[in-house]
């Protein structure tokens, strides 16, 4: 609860408003938040004008500056250094995603129950999807967060040309082109909710082309 708060704080500190709620979930070296409600007047008007890349540059540059300042919070408070940070937004739905993985377990490991999923077709649907829209990850993991949210993690995803283009300073074009494109196949040509046994509520996707990584959050309903 606390992070949770603190974390809200400093959305609204920077963006001039908070969300309506925050959750925050832990499992072993990851820190999950889920955020609901946090669309300002002004994002409100350019997504009905058809503006969300609009949305995404803006929210992009605050959230280095909310990451930062997180940073320093979490590393005292769980005393593990953060490893990277990623972000998503589903704005027709108007929620979002932050997750935090540590260089090390902040948690002891939360094991699942019996009625959980097998995280083996889970990472061959993300690997069958990702095939589609570029290639097949160098390594994917999955990780059980909680009974309705779950992890994948991707590494070595990037294709020649788009290393090309983040070389030669095109990395926000990139993300909001990959963002839309495996979004668009991941919602309509998957099986999740096959594979969940549970209607998926949202699904966030965010990129480090610096590592050359990848993290999905599934959230059920």
């Amino acid at each position: 609860m606390d992070i949770s708060s603190l974390t809200s704080k400093l959305l609204r500190k920077n963006f001039g408003r908070g969300p309506e709620a925050c959750y925050a979930y832990a499992n072993e070296q990851f820190l999950v938040f889920y955020i609901r409600g946090f669309m300002s007047p002004l994002e409100s008007i350019l997504l009905e004008n058809g503006n969300p890349d609009n949305i995404d540059i803006s929210r992009n540059i605050v959230m280095k500056t909310v990451l930062n300042q997180l940073k320093g919070i979490i590393e005292l408070e769980f005393e593990q250094d953060v490893e990277c940070f990623y972000h998503d937004w589903n704005y027709p739905q108007n929620t979002g995603m932050i997750t935090v993985q540590f260089e090390g377990d902040i948690t002891k490991q939360v094991h699942q129950d019996n009625g959980s999923i097998d995280l083996k077709p889970l990472i061959a649907e993300v690997e069958r999807i990702s095939i589609l829209v570029q290639k097949k990850p160098e390594k994917t993991e999955a990780f059980f967060i909680s009974p309705k949210m779950y992890l994948v993690k991707r590494d070595g995803i990037l294709v020649q040309i788009e290393k090309q283009l983040i070389i030669k300073g095109y990395e926000q074009t990139l993300m909001v082109t990959k963002d839309e494109l495996e979004k668009s196949y991941l919602h309509r040509d998957s099986r999740f909710e096959e594979i969940f046994r549970n209607p998926v509520a949202d699904i966030f996707v965010d990129w480090d082309f610096n590592e050359d990584r990848s993290i999905m959050c599934f959230v059920l309903k």
